[in-house]
């Protein structure tokens, strides 16, 4: 019997190298649980699958360990990563924390310009929501974010969320993928703009934390109601 193909082929970008769709569509499929926790992903299959060749999968595989989808076994392979209750908990708990802080200062420092900016992120943002693209909401999302840390000003604060940036794009694409979350999401990023826009400092960083805590409940309920399934 033929086994069953979970993937589509990838549809051709024209603006996008090949790596990168092959990587959206093999992210998607870890999201939405069509490649389960701790199954090995083997190049050759997945390469036939998806209508490629093995190097585009190789290297979309090599960005998906960097951002926290994917483990390499020595001598064995990559596997998808698992999350754990206590992965989301510990991640969540540092963002929050680093996201209050950087919505402080940003409602602090910002400028008019950057004001502009994100009041624009959010326009965008709502738009690619009601197109359904989880690939181009996470992107969007991660812009909106970014240029809160960049209106913060300090140099340290986004070094250090650089360095926790693949665990947080694991939990981010895994958090908008949740039914009614990103609806929600907006309506927070909408508060938080608004409370940095008018320079209250202890609001902002209010919204911020309560926008992180409410992501990470989301996510660990969606994975209860799983697990049930």
């Amino acid at each position: 019997m033929e086994k069953q193909r979970r993937l589509l082929p990838v549809k051709l970008d024209t603006y996008k190298p090949l790596r990168e769709v092959v990587f959206e569509s093999l992210r998607e499929a870890i999201i939405a649980g069509k490649l389960k926790p701790g199954e090995r992903l083997m190049e050759m299959q997945l390469a036939e699958e998806l209508g490629v060749s093995r190097t585009p999968v190789r290297e979309a595989i090599r960005k998906l360990e960097l951002e926290g989808f994917v483990m390499m076994v020595p001598r064995k392979g990559a596997y998808v990563a698992g999350i754990s209750d206590k992965d989301i908990t510990d991640v969540f708990e540092v963002r929050a924390a680093l996201e209050a802080l950087a919505a402080g200062l940003a409602a602090e420092r910002i400028t008019d310009e950057e004001i502009e900016n994100l009041e624009r992120s959010v326009v965008q943002t709502t738009e690619i929501a009601e197109k359904g693209d989880i690939n181009a909401l996470v992107e969007a999302d991660t812009q909106f974010h970014e240029l809160i840390y960049r209106a913060s000003r300090n140099k340290r604060l986004k070094q250090i969320v650089t360095h926790l940036s693949e665990q947080i794009q694991r939990f981010r694409a895994s958090t908008l993928s949740v039914p009614g979350r990103n609806r929600q999401a907006l309506e927070e990023h909408r508060k938080i703009v608004e409370a940095i826009s008018e320079h209250n400092i202890e609001l902002a960083q209010a919204l911020a934390r309560e926008h992180i805590e409410n992501a990470e409940n989301s996510l660990l309920c969606f994975q209860e109601e799983a697990a049930e399934d």
